[in-house]
């Protein structure tokens, strides 16, 4: 069994950089009010860049791209993920959180990078954003679930978060009158991380690179199950 897991780490991983930046620097909320009649940057005070502290609450492939976009920015990135090795942290140049609750108090901003299980499922909640430093920022380009939207409006609400970007909700698209439609000071993409008209082509060209490679006797890349032994022994190519 193969994968085409990757074709689009480049696309996210510039997202999501792309909406942090844009929270810090205020960019949708000013680009809101001058439509609006103000013209005056006192009221948002865009942030410096520069030195923030980025919190990656895992630690896969993406969140590995954008903490090397980060480090790119002069920002200072943690990360935390049970289920990675040491090694790969100190490779990335990223600090290796003991906890997630260490992770979100010590981040002025906090990405989310992983799949969605039941383990997960409402991973950031209320007890969870209330960790977070006052005036901080989420951005959710994982899955929706991972965030408990209404934990995120009070937490918005309160004052306790600054902002938020959302690439994906718990429904999708959402309904009419959905909560995550009117959480204030938030910017919100449709699912669209991933998209680029190359990451588009690149999952086919991987998925037909496989099967020419099997067709052809070779063993394909990005192999994630080896196949099992038939009785004659293995597969063409297959070791």
């Amino acid at each position: 069994m193969t994968s085409s897991a990757g074709y689009c780490t480049e696309e996210v991983a510039d997202h999501t950089l792309a909406l942090a930046v844009g929270l810090l620097r205020a960019v949708t909320a000013l680009d809101r009010r001058v439509r609006a009649g103000h013209w005056d940057v006192g009221a948002l005070r865009p942030r410096r860049v520069a030195g923030t502290r980025w919190g990656l609450v895992g630690f896969g492939r993406i969140a590995r791209a954008v903490a090397a976009r980060a480090h790119a920015l002069a920002m200072v990135t943690a990360s935390w993920d049970p289920s990675v090795p040491d090694g790969l942290f100190a490779g990335a140049g990223t600090r290796r959180a003991a906890d997630l609750a260490g992770l979100l108090a010590g981040s002025d901003v906090v990405s989310v990078h992983l799949p969605l299980t039941a383990a997960t499922r409402g991973l950031l909640g209320v007890a969870e954003l209330a960790t977070m430093p006052a005036g901080s920022y989420l951005v959710n380009v994982a899955r929706g679930e991972l965030v408990d939207v209404a934990a995120l409006d009070a937490a918005l609400r309160s004052g306790r978060l600054a902002g938020a970007a959302l690439d994906v909700l718990p429904v999708e698209p959402p309904p009419p009158g959905d909560p995550a439609l009117s959480l204030p000071r938030t910017v919100l993409t449709p699912h669209a991380a991933w998209y680029s008209e190359r990451a588009l082509a690149l999952a086919y060209e991987w998925a037909a690179a496989t099967i020419a490679d099997v067709l052809a006797g070779r063993r394909p890349e990005r192999v994630v199950v080896e196949p099992a032994a038939t009785a004659a022994g293995q597969l063409p190519g297959m070791t």
